[in-house]
């Protein structure tokens, strides 16, 4: 009998993920402007929540200093700056969400978003632009999956991605960080990155782009990914060495 093999092998989380950025965004479609930017603002990372007296008088007032770190990622600038995130999400978070399940995946997606806006706040201190968007935690996904997608194409190619991702050792950070193909892919995303600032390959995507919050979370990825890897690798976890 003829096995049929889906095309996409997406989990659960990552789609309802993808759901409520995409629902969100077609809600603020619907509301008045004034509405649409109040609740942006509510949201948004905004370092100049944290300067003293500064922020009872902005959007969310005090209690969004806390929550703006994880709301943040919920919003997006316009429907280019969406597409751009859920295609990196669905292809990273696919990845992240088959090896380590549902959960794992979002609380990894939520501390390397936070780790994002952390960075962002460093180099940013004071300043009243607001920041948005999913860009942190997708570098954080992108970050993690560093640490096994080459060692699962070396095992059994995409196959292994997709279909026994669990199978797949986990790089140290040392074997990581001295793996030719980790060290060209990272140049390669700095540089779209640099590009992207410079407004080269952005198209209609409105606003700067914080590349601080994307370097801030890639590198919480690649550093933390060990603590949520779920090891299910039968005798290969048995034999791995600590690092």
């Amino acid at each position: 009998m003829e096995r049929r093999e889906p095309i996409f092998n997406v989990p659960a989380a990552v789609v309802a993920v993808l759901a409520v950025l995409i629902g969100l965004h077609v809600i603020r479609q619907f509301l008045p402007p004034d509405l649409d930017e109040w609740l942006v603002l509510t949201l948004a990372f905004i370092p100049a929540r944290f300067e003293p007296g500064l922020a009872a008088e902005l959007p969310g007032g005090t209690w969004a200093a806390l929550t703006s770190f994880v709301t943040h990622m919920a919003v997006h600038a316009d429907a280019t700056h969406l597409m751009f995130n859920s295609a990196w999400l669905l292809a990273f978070g696919g990845a992240i969400g088959l090896r380590v399940g549902g959960a794992r995946f979002l609380a990894f997606a939520v501390l390397t978003g936070i780790f994002g806006a952390l960075a962002f706040l460093a180099f940013n201190t004071g300043l009243l632009a607001p920041v948005v968007g999913a860009s942190g935690a997708v570098a954080g996904l992108m970050g993690g999956t560093m640490r096994f997608l080459f060692a699962g194409l070396d095992l059994d190619g995409v196959r292994a991605l997709r279909d026994h991702p669990t199978s797949i050792p986990l790089m140290s950070l040392g074997e990581t960080l001295r793996d030719r193909r980790v060290q060209l892919t990272t140049a390669i995303w700095l540089l779209l990155n640099g590009l992207a600032v410079l407004g080269v390959g952005t198209g209609d995507a409105r606003g700067a782009i914080a590349w601080e919050a994307h370097i801030g979370g890639f590198l919480a990825g690649l550093l933390g990914f060990g603590w949520f890897d779920r090891k299910r690798c039968g005798d290969l976890a048995e034999s791995e060495t600590l690092h």
